[in-house]
């Protein structure tokens, strides 16, 4: 696998600045204009990208499968997800939205001719979480030719390696995995974020997280700290709006928040390299500890510990560095020196 991947023109991997996806999934609730108006808000929070979910009830559950608990809705899960589905018709519309305003349109899809519906309007596939174990629709992805970004939620590593295995044998070849609690919404203590380092080191491929907790900072810079190259979260125009994903999303000014403290730690990150910094030489230079005279020293006196002394220079210029302590005690004063006076190499005798 590849340490970056591509999604249109933008490189995704280490060293580059962190891809933020919008989530809007099926916040639409049915509506194209509330989806058009989705788009437009994660376009001004500043994200690189903003997804939605193409699905078909019938691909996703069977008419039997019952209620699940966590919606706390008398319907069952077929029935909800059949009035979550997205057109695809919209799918054009969104697309061309999104192009307009700067960002990558993206879906997850759930099934094969979902897939194939959306493969013309987008530079990347994405695969949600609870898919991971569908390997008839990873191998049909990965013949795509396009880059796979893979949730990884509910999955151990056997699992996930098993996933990315048939995503390598079906011919794909960039891939990145995003660390995901599937949980709505996931407690912070639930979120392992360090795990986006861990599954970097085991698979050698660009990592990140998917995060489902309410908190629009937290889990998002934590992960950028410790190398996420992909930052994933849902956003909705309003947490009031009925739904299974509205209560737990981020409304907008949230999702603004959330990328300016990305490109915020993104910059306090810097690099691993160990330098002077511009903004430090000033100080540097006015609080350089240097050898002074504790008090006056006459010519041919010896320098001693009871009249040398390290002081920061301030804007005296010359001084000899505290390591030059040894060689100063060694010797004696050339001339006549006030106390407080840097010792330079020319006051050395």
């Amino acid at each position: 696998m590849t340490e970056s991947i591509w999604i249109g023109q933008r490189r995704v991997g280490a060293g580059d600045p962190c891809f933020v996806i919008a989530e809007a999934g099926s916040n639409h609730n049915g509506s194209l204009d509330q989806a058009v108006r989705l788009v437009e808000v994660a376009a001004r929070a500043g994200a690189d990208a903003v997804k939605f979910q193409v699905f078909r009830a019938d691909r996703l559950y069977p008419k039997t499968a019952g209620q699940t608990a966590y919606l706390k809705l008398d319907k069952p899960i077929h029935d909800v997800i059949a009035d979550m589905e997205m057109p695809y018709e919209w799918l054009a519309t969104l697309a061309e939205r999104s192009r307009k305003l700067g960002l990558q349109f993206m879906a997850s899809a759930f099934d094969e001719e979902s897939v194939d519906r959306l493969d013309p309007y987008v530079e990347v596939h994405k695969i949600a979480s609870y898919e991971l174990a569908h390997h008839p629709l990873i191998r049909h992805i990965a013949g795509k030719g396009k880059p796979l970004i893979l949730s990884t939620g509910t999955s151990g590593l056997d699992e996930i390696a098993e996933a990315v295995d048939v995503f390598k044998a079906g011919g794909g070849a960039q891939l990145a995995l995003l660390q995901c609690t599937a949980a709505y919404p996931a407690p912070l203590d639930s979120l392992n974020v360090a795990s986006v380092a861990g599954l970097r080191a085991r698979f050698g491929v660009p990592t990140g997280l998917s995060d489902h907790s309410r908190d629009p900072v937290v889990a998002p810079v934590i992960a950028v700290g410790v190398g996420a190259c992909i930052v994933e979260k849902h956003f909705t125009l309003s947490n009031e709006l009925p739904g299974p994903d509205h209560a737990f999303a981020l409304e907008s000014n949230e999702l603004t928040l959330m990328v300016e403290k990305i490109r915020a730690a993104e910059q306090a990150l810097g690099c691993a390299d160990k330098t002077v910094h511009p903004v430090e030489l000033e100080l540097r230079d006015f609080a350089r500890p240097t050898l002074f005279t504790r008090r006056s020293v006459a010519a041919g006196q010896a320098f001693t510990p009871d009249n040398v002394i390290v002081l920061r220079q301030g804007r005296h210029a010359g001084g000899l560095h505290p390591r030059e302590l040894g060689r100063v005690l060694a010797a004696r004063s050339a001339r006549d020196l006030g106390g407080e006076s840097p010792i330079t190499a020319d006051t050395l005798a």
